[in-house]
């Protein structure tokens, strides 16, 4: 299939399953050239996401606009996306339809232990997990998801400017970033260094901003296999509203979410 299928598509799943299809949400316009960054001389076949957004903590007010970027680049990165924040989806079911899911931006204890079980049987079958800032804020009492996001979030500082440093500089996740990469972001502390069990895309420098607790190894983003032979990558940065309309920053997500899928 073509990339002129996802849009269609997205409406039908959504339909189908119940979800949200995020036209509601306002509009994010995908960079110039963004149609080609990930051409190989082939279409790759589309895969289908579940966007995650639900709330039971804090709440971002850049969830819509999130939403709207993962949309808007359906047809660049060869994705259909469905939107939900209804922990009802969670069956094993409905979880068939997807290649992937993703927690953007959820927070607290966002699904019972029945929908639990059901996404550990998706991970374990070969799911793969994406996890956008909060995500690490998520579900702080469930073993199972802390090991699949790498690190819960503890603490930050108010947001501010700091240097993130490109560790993985061949990896198509971070392909064409700067480093130092100069941005501004809420940026996080975890309860450990995820460093022995992932692999480290980028680290946050301490130096350049003020209340960081990790000391001179601070990673910010990350990716993993898990013990279902699936994808996991994790990135936390993405509080603002701004970052989902960076380019920088889009590139970088999308080619996450493409790697999670296994393209």
């Amino acid at each position: 299939m073509g990339r002129s299928r996802s849009i269609a598509a997205t409406v039908v799943l959504a339909a189908a399953l119940g979800c949200s299809s995020g036209a509601a949400n306002p509009p994010v316009t995908p960079f110039d050239g963004s149609a080609a960054l990930w051409a190989d001389g082939e279409v790759d076949a589309p895969f289908n996401v579940l966007l995650f957004s639900r709330t039971a903590g804090y709440r971002h007010a850049s969830i819509p606009t999130a939403i709207s970027m993962f949309m808007a680049f359906q047809a660049a990165g060869d994705y259909t996306a469905v939107s939900t924040e209804d922990p009802t989806q969670f069956t094993a079911e409905n979880l068939a339809h997807f290649q992937v899911v993703m927690f953007l931006l959820t927070t607290g204890d966002v699904l019972n232990a029945d929908q639990q079980a059901a996404f550990e049987t998706w991970i374990d079958a070969g799911g793969n997990y994406v996890g956008v800032h909060s995500a690490s804020d998520t579900e702080h009492d469930w073993p199972f998801y802390g090991a699949l996001v790498g690190a819960y979030f503890v603490s930050h500082p108010e947001i501010q400017p700091a240097s993130v440093d490109i560790e993985a500089t061949d990896n198509p996740i971070v392909d064409g970033l700067p480093s130092p990469w100069v941005r501004t972001d809420e940026w996080y502390n975890f309860d450990v260094n995820p460093r022995p069990d992932v692999t480290v895309l980028a680290t946050v420098d301490e130096s350049t901003y003020t209340g960081g607790t990790m000391g001179a190894d601070h990673p910010i983003m990350w990716q993993h296999a898990t013990g279902g032979g699936g994808r996991a990558f994790y990135t936390a940065m993405g509080h603002t509203d701004d970052s989902y309309r960076d380019p920088l920053f889009q590139r970088m997500l999308v080619s996450g979410l493409r790697w999670a899928a296994g393209r």
